[in-house]
Parts: structure tokens; C-alpha cells; sequence
């Protein structure tokens, strides 16, 4: 990799990045080529990697030390889905030579930031210089109990559908980036605007319905996109409510100025668990939601056949956005 300023790779390695392994006795400090993991015993590993591109997952321009926690928390996100604990994460990136030694020193105070929040450690990964644009990607893993992970799969007809959260924060703070919704006021578009930069994966909410809930998920891609997996994977459909989303009051009051930003509730990047709950557990399971101070509301529910299906208060079919699609 090409110097940057004073530090080339192997000292911005161990300057920079070796200090983010320390809370782990298995990842030596960063002075071997790979880390050691023993699972503890009676626990399934769970792994999962996302990627961002600067200008397509975040803006160029955005503080490293934000795109660090959002990189590290849309794993953690993952990993929440399944009802795991984070145990550690590996990470590569493809940096373009234009970036200084100050970027790398903001971008690991922000992991260092959310390592402590969160109880984990780095364990390992790579670094190359890149002609092209800033390429950062992190594979995260957990612990859940042996045969305990929360899968997409279980589904049944006449499941309840829950959400963790509220919806479409996320959607609207990226309108709010990009100098939009200038008219909202200013509490209101700085909360929608946190919710796009920094995630809030529900680790505690994911561990706490292990063996209550049927299928589950995070919301990533969208509210109708991701359930839809839940739905192909479980071989059944779904019909949700439109009346019954959980909105913020940023939220709320973005829609009072623009009604036709509502499509954007559906958008994604929400970051919110989607879980399917027989009836005879939903009242476990909206405990086991509420002692995690999560809120967690029922938008819906399973039926027979394929797909999802978007009612508004009349009954009447709405037309929902597909949520993002990467092609």
C-alpha cells in the first residue's frame, strides 16, 4: 500500500488498527496473519459480511468516524436477526490514495467507539490501496445456543407479523442529507438524519426472542423486500397492514408536510427486526420485546401462498415499493 503521509500500511496496522484487537486474548494483537476463535462449548458460530461503497451506502464526504459505526452496526444488525452475541469481526478495505492518515485515526476511534458499546473486538483483516472508490467491508461474528439461531424459515400460516422500532427514519434522513425536507424543523430532521448515519442493531431484542418467535430477520433492503425473504424461505405469504407501521414523530411530522413521501416508509435501511410469532406466544414474546425496552408492534399477519400483500385502512390493496435492490 502507498505511504500516507508519515505511516505506510504496516504502521498504521499496528498504530492505528493493532490497539482495536486488544480486548481480545485470540486475535494477537494483529502480529499474525490469522486469529484463533474457540466457540464456547455448546454454541453455533454465526457469521456475516456487508460491504459499503462510498457514494452508493454513504456519502463521500461523511465522517470516517460515522462510517466506521455504520459499518460496523449493519453487521451487527445481522447478527441481532439470528439472536446472537457479537463476538468479534474481521475487516478489509480498498482505500483510494487520496486519504489521509487523519481519515484512518477518525474512522478507528469510531470502531473503538462502538467496540465498547457493543463487546467486540477486531480480529483480523486486510488493507489495499485502490484507483477507484473507497471499498469497506466487515464480516462480523457471534455465539448463539446450538440449534437456537432465528432463521427465515419457520413461518407458519396464521403467524402474527412484529416489528421491532418504528420504520422509514432512515429513508427520510438520507432525503434530509441531501438537502431535502428543508422545511422540516430542526429536531425532526436531525433525529431521521441519526437514524441514516448510525443504525441501531437490536442485539438485546434478537437474544431475548430466541425460542419465542417462528422466523425472523433485520430490515435492510425494506419492510415489504424483507419479509418477502421470510416469505419465499417459509413457503407462505403475507399481508400487512399499512395503518399499523410504527412511525417516529420525525417521521410523522415529515409526512405532515409531504404526504407523498409515505412510499419512502418502505425503503429500508431501517435496521429493525421483522419476526412472524405464533399466536399462543405473541403474549412471551411482546414481554420478552418490552423487558428490552424495544418497542415492538404487530403489523400484520401470515397467511397461505406467496408473497406480501400491502392493505391500507379500507382493505384496498396498496401499491408498495419494491424496497433497494443492489442490482
Amino acid at each position: 500500500m502507498a505511504e500516507l503521509g508519515r505511516r505506510g500500511e504496516f504502521e498504521l496496522i499496528n498504530e492505528v488498527f493493532a490497539p482495536l484487537a486488544r480486548g481480545h486474548k485470540l486475535a494477537f494483537g494483529l502480529t499474525d496473519d490469522a486469529a484463533l476463535l474457540r466457540p464456547r462449548p455448546g454454541s453455533d458460530l454465526v457469521l456475516t459480511k456487508d460491504a459499503l461503497v462510498a457514494d452508493v451506502h454513504f456519502p463521500a464526504h461523511e465522517a470516517p468516524d460515522l462510517v466506521a459505526r455504520k459499518l460496523l452496526r449493519v453487521n451487527l444488525s445481522d447478527l441481532a436477526a439470528m439472536g446472537a452475541e457479537p463476538v468479534g469481526y474481521l475487516l478489509a478495505l480498498a482505500v483510494p490514495p487520496e486519504l489521509g492518515e487523519g481519515w484512518f485515526e477518525a474512522f478507528a476511534a469510531g470502531l473503538a467507539r462502538d467496540q465498547e458499546e457493543f463487546g467486540l473486538a477486531l480480529l483480523g483483516g486486510d488493507m489495499v490501496a485502490t484507483p477507484g472508490i473507497l471499498t469497506l467491508t466487515l464480516t462480523a461474528l457471534g455465539e448463539v445456543d446450538e440449534g437456537q439461531a432465528l432463521r427465515r424459515n419457520g413461518a407458519c400460516e396464521g403467524d402474527l407479523v412484529y416489528l421491532s422500532g418504528s420504520v422509514g427514519d432512515a429513508a427520510l434522513g438520507l432525503l434530509v442529507s441531501k438537502g431535502e425536507l428543508a422545511e422540516l424543523d430542526r429536531e425532526a430532521a436531525n433525529a431521521l438524519l441519526d437514524r441514516y448515519r448510525l443504525p441501531r442493531p437490536r442485539l438485546k431484542l434478537g437474544r431475548a426472542l430466541g425460542g419465542l418467535v417462528s422466523a425472523a430477520t433485520d430490515v435492510s433492503d425494506g419492510l415489504v423486500a424483507d419479509l418477502e425473504h421470510i416469505c419465499w424461505a417459509s413457503g407462505v405469504a403475507a399481508v400487512i397492514e399499512a395503518t399499523r407501521l410504527p412511525l417516529s414523530s420525525a417521521a410523522e411530522a415529515a409526512l405532515v408536510l409531504d404526504p407523498a413521501l409515505r412510499p419512502q416508509l418502505l425503503a429500508g435501511d431501517d435496521y429493525e427486526i421483522l419476526a412472524t410469532v405464533a399466536p399462543a406466544g405473541e403474549a412471551a414474546a411482546v414481554a420478552a420485546a418490552a423487558a428490552t425496552n424495544v418497542a415492538f408492534t404487530r403489523v400484520g399477519e401470515i397467511r397461505a401462498g406467496g408473497g406480501v400483500t400491502l392493505l391500507d385502512g379500507d382493505g384496498r390493496i396498496v401499491e408498495a415499493t419494491a424496497g433497494y435492490r443492489h442490482f
